[in-house]
């Protein structure tokens, strides 16, 4: 029969393991650029500009871009978005 080999365990033979906490990247948020944010949604002044900005030129569009009627559009265009987002 064999001989049995037994190994002692030295400081030197034996390395220390030390245990790491593995923390995930959070994950980058995506947002739908067409759809308007929801009631409750806070967004930023450059974002609630843009969203007017849009509905005054689809209202200039519905009336074939005729001149005269810009800031008429944009008033409209900024009340209907300030009711959609809750005037935030």
């Amino acid at each position: 029969m064999p001989a049995l080999h037994t190994r002692s365990h030295t400081s030197k033979s034996t390395p220390k393991l030390t245990a790491r906490k593995v923390v995930a990247a959070p994950k980058p948020k995506q947002r739908n650029a067409e759809a308007p944010p929801g009631p409750g949604t806070a967004i930023g002044t450059q974002e609630r500009q843009m969203l007017i900005a849009r509905a005054a030129y689809f209202r200039a569009e519905k009336r074939g871009f005729a001149p005269g009627n810009e800031l008429a559009d944009w008033f409209e265009a900024e009340a209907e978005v300030l009711q959609l987002i809750g005037g935030a």
